[in-house]
């Protein structure tokens, strides 16, 4: 197959889908790779390295797409400013196409529904399911690590205080900021991880009790949301593990009750709390926010999914009614070498395990697959871009 590679094109985006070694490895599948002169310069990768590796690199992005049987990207298709044209008016029926998605986010229906009416191929990789045979395909916890070390940094940034304790002869003893993490899977340990190590008292909260042992394992007292496990979980015998699943409105708002004064008494609220493939709970009201402190900041990972937060605002950072909102949509991207590294290994496990014979070969009764897919042939298969939709 052809394997074009091209630049993001997001602001700030510097991440790349391939690094040298992965080229190396498609170009021993035996695939043909395209690489966009310049796409890893970002991340501090050099076109001398993807062309060492077997890559051609092309200056026209119109004729990667053109030519290419498979697109890999890390971020869903945008506007391109620059062409005036958008990635998927690029794209020709019958193309694979591998990145983040997020089809069940409302920003992003219309790319889905054109794409859908295009026939490619769409696979997004923050459907990749939480197995253990999936675990080296999963982009989504991989980018969830760079966004909680991030992400809290990002909060530290912006807070007009001191995070730890501490003791000064003039002043005496300032006491260390609280943090509020909602959701403690992969992003939210590590965030509880950062902020622990920073000095900060830390608080967590989730649904799942597994989690919960995890956040007060990093040193995170945990806060009660009062909703049974039966009722906000199922549970996993593959992994042995509990799943957060989508509560009813009466048991999402006495979860909001339960973590309303917590909220309130935190510097810093980091939000990651993540439904796989559906739009994210809104576990934050704005009244919730109001009566937080001033200064204070909410970190709202979850918003590629629509957010935790009823106000985060989508891609950007402001302040409303005292507090700092950060909505900032690809936090991995400021880590790019880093999490380039990590994604660029996902997304090769992946497009491996689904070539045979090289040819993707998609069989919808597997986990993954099923996981990953959103649409083919003209048809939007993916249950929770349809379900937002109202299909």
């Amino acid at each position: 197959m052809i394997i074009g590679i091209p630049k993001e094109i997001m602001h700030g985006e510097d991440r790349v889908a391939a690094i040298p070694s992965t080229v190396e490895k498609m170009v021993k599948d035996g695939h043909k790779v395209l690489f966009e002169k310049g796409a890893g310069v970002g991340a501090f990768f050099p076109d001398e390295d993807y062309a060492k590796a077997g890559a051609e690199i092309l200056d026209d992005v119109k004729a990667l797409y053109a030519k290419s049987d498979v697109i890999l990207k890390v971020k869903e298709p945008l506007f391109n400013e620059k062409l005036g044209l958008h990635e998927v008016d690029m794209m020709h029926k019958g193309q694979y196409l591998i990145t983040f998605i997020h089809p069940a986010n409302p920003v992003n229906h219309q790319m889905v529904k054109d794409m859908t009416a295009k026939g490619v191929i769409a696979l997004t990789l923050d459907g990749v399911p939480r197995i253990s045979r999936a675990q080296n395909m999963d982009a989504l916890s991989s980018m969830s690590t760079c966004a909680g070390y991030k992400g809290i940094i990002l909060a530290a940034d912006v807070l007009p205080k001191f995070i730890p304790m501490i003791v000064n002869a003039a002043a005496g003893m300032i006491k260390p900021c609280n943090a509020l993490v909602i959701g403690t899977g992969v992003a939210g340990l590590r965030a509880v991880a950062t902020a622990k190590g920073l000095g900060a008292k830390v608080f967590s909260a989730d649904l799942r009790p597994d989690a919960n042992e995890q956040a007060m394992s990093l040193g995170a007292k945990i806060v009660d949301t009062g909703v049974p496990v039966e009722i906000g979980c199922d549970y996993d015998p593959e992994s042995k593990k509990y799943k957060a699943k989508k509560l009813p409105d009466e048991w999402l708002e006495k979860e909001r009750q339960a973590l309303a004064a917590a909220v309130a008494d935190a510097d810093i609220v980091f939000c990651s709390a993540l439904l796989q493939g559906k739009l994210a709970p809104v576990i934050v009201t704005e009244e919730m926010v109001k009566s937080m402190r001033p200064g204070s900041t909410i970190v709202d990972i979850s918003i590629d999914q629509g957010g935790n937060c009823a106000i985060t605002p989508f891609g950007s950072v402001e302040t409303k009614h005292g507090v700092v909102l950060q909505g900032i949509k690809n936090i991995p991207g400021m880590l790019p070498t880093s999490s380039t590294l990590m994604f660029a290994n996902n997304i090769y496990n992946l497009l491996a395990y689904l070539v045979k014979n090289d040819k993707i070969v998609l069989d919808e009764s597997d986990e993954i697959v099923k996981g990953v897919l959103v649409c083919r042939d003209g048809k939007l298969i993916h249950a929770g871009a349809r379900e937002a939709m109202g299909l």
